[in-house]
């Protein structure tokens, strides 16, 4: 008879894929379904890159490579850190995996050992505090309020840290309340972390040209240099170039965590793949025009999902800085009888009714480690936008 592990028995299954496959097994039954649940861009990848992608299928390129990068990607990585974030990073502090979520889970297998505390703010992105148990490792929820811009407080930062903390883990922007920080906010919090010179900083960036309203991006090894050598700059192509499906991740770090990190894809993973890896390099290298577009438009359909949120019964629905999601709070509606007579208990209740009354699908705020609130993510149309939002506000209307 099988038996999970011991380590596997500590995680949980991702409720962002668990919400995907719900929407889309009801869809399937026949029910004209909408699914807010997905993080991923709806635009295609750029024709250049698919491009660059067929040459090298075309050119042979389809053998092993260097197990974390070929050395054309790793130069186009260090390129862009310098290009757009002052960083100047060598190709021997370059590790590229297959996909963030890899780059993240490498790091942590590399550097954690028994006991040794992660601090994640919450809401945080469903897989951070499973990826650190999976890695022997504690992860320590920081909670952020609304009122506070779901932003990690400097003085909440100094009361977490312990002798065992490892690493803290920030995302600016955002996944899933798309909140991002300001050079001001980060240089407070890097302020906390000089008077602690054994707590490294993971810094996940990957939503980093989708901000709105003028914000200007900064990650924190730029705006502080002294914390540089115990910071690994995590990004990737998944979300600015509309590359999901491609699996490319990467990070810049200390060449002795990137050796780490390399080590262990040796007995995992082994190499990204050869194809994904040379459409990379042309999306760092080639034309970029196709970002400011896309950001132009995630704006607009931020501001409509925001404006029609916060015109539903009982909702709250910030506005957040980049990403493409929101995070509202559901609070108002915790303790009342949705439609079919079912009282709401928890944000859970609430995305499940809506769900089963409206054949909206969202993700519930427990998920990510704060609630009550739950998660729309707006990489879809905004005919399909309007659409979803007049559904979630017939539900909350609905609402005794």
């Amino acid at each position: 008879m099988f038996t999970e592990s011991a380590a596997l028995r500590r995680v949980k299954p991702s409720a962002t894929l668990a919400a995907t496959d719900k929407a889309r097994e009801l869809a399937r039954q026949g029910r004209n379904i909408i699914s807010l649940s997905v993080g991923e861009p709806d635009f295609d990848t750029p024709e250049n890159v698919k491009e660059a992608g067929i040459k090298a299928i075309r050119d042979g390129k389809t053998k092993y490579t260097n197990t974390d990068g070929i050395p054309e990607l790793k130069e186009a990585i260090c390129a862009k850190f310098q290009r757009e974030n002052g960083l100047a990073y060598k190709p021997s502090q370059i590790n590229v995996s297959p996909g963030g979520k890899a780059v993240l889970y490498n790091a942590f297998v590399a550097s954690l050992s028994p006991g040794d505390e992660v601090i994640i703010p919450a809401p945080y992105w469903v897989s951070y505090p499973d990826m650190v148990l999976l890695a022997g490792g504690e992860p320590v929820s920081v909670m952020t309020t609304m009122e506070s811009g779901f932003k990690l407080k400097p003085e909440d930062l100094e009361a977490a840290i312990t002798p065992r903390t490892k690493w803290l883990l920030l995302n600016s922007p955002s996944n899933p309340s798309g909140a991002a920080y300001t050079k001001a906010e980060l240089r407070a919090i890097a302020d906390v972390l000089l008077r602690h010179p054994d707590v490294w900083v993971l810094t996940d960036d990957m939503y980093e040209h989708l901000v709105f309203d003028d914000f200007e991006f900064w990650t924190i090894a730029q705006v502080e240099p002294a914390i540089f050598d115990r910071t690994l700059t995590m990004n990737g192509v998944s979300k600015a170039y509309a590359m999901t499906g491609w699996r490319i991740g990467y990070a810049g770090g200390p060449e002795p965590l990137i050796k780490a990190m390399s080590k262990v894809m040796t007995q995992t993973t082994s190499n990204p793949s050869s194809i994904s890896q040379w459409a990379a390099v042309e999306a760092l290298n080639g034309t970029q025009d196709f970002i400011k577009p896309h950001q132009k438009l995630f704006q607009e359909r931020r501001d409509l999902v925001v404006s029609m949120l916060n015109q539903a019964t009982g909702l709250k629905c910030p506005t957040p800085e980049g990403a493409f999601y929101v995070y509202p709070s559901c609070a108002e509606l915790i303790g009342k009888t949705g439609p079919a007579g079912q009282v709401i208990r928890t944000d859970e209740d609430f995305v499940v009714q809506l769900l089963e009354s409206e054949g909206a699908a969202a993700v519930h705020g427990a998920a990510f480690g704060l609630s009550p609130y739950f998660r729309i993510s707006y990489a879809t149309s905004s005919e399909v936008l309007e659409d979803a939002c007049g559904r979630i506000q017939r539900f909350c209307a609905s609402i005794r």
